[in-house]
């Protein structure tokens, strides 16, 4: 019989339900394998969030000086000194675009993306750091990334821009910011209540009827060749399957397979301070599910409205106060960093082989401006967690004297942790060598 030939990018595997199985040689299939490269199955992965607040802090207060242990921290960031060892305090970054207009629109649309934004209320900025990193790797986890937010978005313009921009850190196009999930409920069924039961089925099952289309098209001595091997990935699952069953496996996996948490209640809670921490539940929930390993988290709007009864500061909404600088503006801010630390003590809590989930995580927590009076020429940033080890933590970086403090230098040595290499991003080509 004479073999045929396929075209390899067609039959180099077999592909089914959630499930690819790459082939052997066969005379009769130009099979070359997959040249991709990637970390060990028993690695555990690294996980992103980028959290934000609007409209900046106490102008006095966000500070960090010295190293490790011996960090000092202004008050603004008192609820993380427990991980001092565990941040990075990075002083002087900044996004050039977000220094046109002067207003919130223009200084937090483009935080994540480092474009130019559009005016006279067309909606136009770039694809933001996190979703670049999600659609990288969207294959590797069931949700590419969870947009949740705390504050709905804002339609209306603000000094010929559009208060889209003010709403919206995460962006999966230049013209559509990603969508933002409100709700803890609606947030946590996204992880966990849709089908999966498809996927959960045999690898031979999922590609059986791809494999005998292939073996009615190739010669007699490759179907037995393709006989054996199926018949070998077979036995080697299920000797999986039984070692699994014994508690016998090895290597990385999920300290959660389910949620050990309650599904939220319907609708939107009443108080903010319980509507934050239910997110900052289901980020954790998503990290050590391995349901996702991008998340962007918004804890407010820029130019928010939020009111804080909780703190007894209801008398005035969160934008105004950022202009007063005094006790109540310093207590709302520590509420926020608060979100930030109760995230990174749950991931901490959780052990990945030589390392904690905080540890294999980076939390990057940033504002629009430094302060409430609009003050760009530099942004507050704080990074917590080691990106799987491969950042020195615990140390403090300051940039503003230095020739390239851009937002988007930042994002490519983060990306770079995230296993997504790029030559450029918005507007730089070059990393911050330090991180």
């Amino acid at each position: 019989m004479t073999p045929k030939t396929y075209p390899l990018s067609r039959r180099a595997f077999l592909r089914g339900v959630g499930v690819t199985v790459a082939l052997p040689w066969l005379e009769s299939v130009p099979v070359w394998g997959d040249d991709r490269t990637g970390k060990g199955g028993s690695e555990p992965p690294v996980r992103l969030a980028c959290l934000f607040s609007g409209n900046g802090f106490h102008s006095k207060e966000w500070w960090a000086k010295g190293e490790g242990d011996a960090m000092e921290l202004g008050k603004v960031l008192d609820p993380l000194k427990p991980f001092r060892k565990k941040l990075l305090f990075l002083r002087g970054l900044y996004n050039q675009e977000a220094l046109y207009g002067g207003i919130h629109s223009c200084q937090t649309g483009n935080l994540l993306t480092g474009a130019h934004l559009a005016s006279g209320g067309e909606i136009r900025s770039g694809v933001s750091m996190d979703q670049v990193v999600a659609q990288r790797l969207k294959d590797q986890t069931k949700v590419p990334s969870l947009v949740l937010a705390c504050e709905p978005s804002i339609a209306a313009l603000h000094k010929n821009y559009s208060m889209i921009y003010s709403s919206h850190i995460s962006w999966s196009s230049p013209t559509a910011p990603a969508p933002l999930e409100l709700y803890p409920a609606l947030a946590f069924d996204r992880l966990f209540r849709d089908e999966v039961g498809k996927a959960d089925k045999s690898v031979l099952d999922a590609v059986r009827e791809e494999a005998g289309g292939l073996r009615n098209k190739v010669s007699q001595s490759d179907q037995r060749r393709l006989d054996e091997y199926l018949s070998s990935v077979r036995e080697v699952e299920q000797r999986i399957e039984q070692a699994g069953k014994a508690r016998r496996l090895q290597g990385w996996r999920p300290s959660l397979d389910k949620p050990d948490q309650p599904r939220p209640a319907d609708g939107l809670p009443q108080d903010i301070d319980q509507h934050m921490r239910l997110m900052c539940d289901v980020l954790v929930l998503a990290f050590r599910t391995d349901t996702t390993r991008v998340c962007t988290l918004k804890l407010n709007n820029d130019h928010s409205s939020l009111r804080f009864p909780h703190l007894k500061v209801d008398y005035m909404i969160h934008h105004l106060l950022s202009h007063t600088d005094g006790a109540d503006w310093l207590k709302v801010n520590q509420f926020f960093v608060q979100q930030l630390a109760y995230i990174a003590a749950r991931l901490d809590a959780v052990q990945e082989g030589d390392r904690t989930l905080l540890d294999n995580t980076m939390l990057l927590y940033m504002s629009s401006m430094l302060t409430g009076n609009h003050e760009a020429n530099q942004l507050p940033v704080v990074m917590v967690g080691g990106g799987g080890g491969q950042i020195k933590t615990g140390r403090v970086h300051d940039y503003l004297n230095k020739p390239n403090r851009k937002m988007c230098s930042l994002y490519l040595s983060v990306m770079d942790k995230m296993g997504v290499k790029l030559d450029r991003f918005g507007d730089t080509a070059e990393r911050l060598t330090e991180i």
